[in-house]
């Protein structure tokens, strides 16, 4: 009689894991959480070992689903595949921020763009330049990129934001990029460029709503701070 393989000891216990969680969700810690996830990237592998070892690197579950994927792979036991499944969960959550705004809430505070824009980008160690398009009730149309940037510099030019206006057809824009460095506070280049967009946009009829700097803690939003 042939001999009957057993199977690996982490298939029963992510098996009595996956119960426990679909009896009580909120009762599992998270570092079981994250063995959960990355069970569905790693279905061969006992994944309860990683999973600690991320935590242990980034802290919380929440800094390790916010990490980039240079980051997640310099964890020994972290490859492409992992990478890219993490990318897609980021990128799952940025979609499903944007998705619940377009063409139908209103962009009314500061705090919602920023939350909007750092599930997109708040994470990255380079500069990016984005703008909200809004219509004429304020409602989010669309959510582009316009530039990118190198750590700590971007370089945006007035006339492209314009155009993107115009060719979206839009009514107002928010303009929204991050600083990587934590600290949002707009630099002298900041300033002068919503100064130069403000002029521009009036010529043409366009409203500039804001101008958000994220990061990952924290924004700063021009037109609560009364420079716009």
């Amino acid at each position: 009689m042939p001999r009957q393989e057993s199977k690996p000891h982490y298939i029963g216990h992510r098996q009595r894991l996956k119960s426990r969680f679909d009896a009580s969700p909120e009762s599992v810690p998270d570092y079981e959480i994250l063995e959960l996830l990355l069970g569905y990237a790693l279905p061969q592998r006992d994944t309860k070992p990683l999973a600690k070892d991320l935590l242990a690197r980034f802290g919380t579950l929440g800094s390790v689903l916010t990490a980039s994927g240079q980051a997640l792979q310099d964890v020994p036991g972290v490859g492409p595949g992992v990478g890219l499944f993490f990318t897609l969960l980021q990128e799952t959550r940025a979609r499903q921020e944007q998705s619940g705004l377009l063409g139908r809430d209103v962009l009314s505070s500061p705090e919602r763009v920023a939350r909007m824009a750092r599930e997109r980008f708040g994470r990255l160690s380079h500069e990016e330049f984005w703008v909200a398009l809004v219509d004429n009730k304020n409602r989010l149309c669309d959510f582009c990129r316009l530039f990118t940037g190198t750590v700590d510099q971007t370089a945006v030019y007035p006339r492209e934001v314009l155009r993107l206006a115009l060719t979206k057809q839009a009514s107002g824009l928010i303009l929204v990029h991050n600083h990587p460095g934590g600290d949002p506070t707009p630099s002298p280049q900041d300033k002068d460029l919503t100064n130069r967009l403000l002029s521009a946009s009036r010529e043409l009829g366009f409203r500039i709503l804001d101008h958000v700097i994220v990061c990952e803690e924290a924004f700063f939003s021009f037109q609560s701070s009364h420079m716009l």
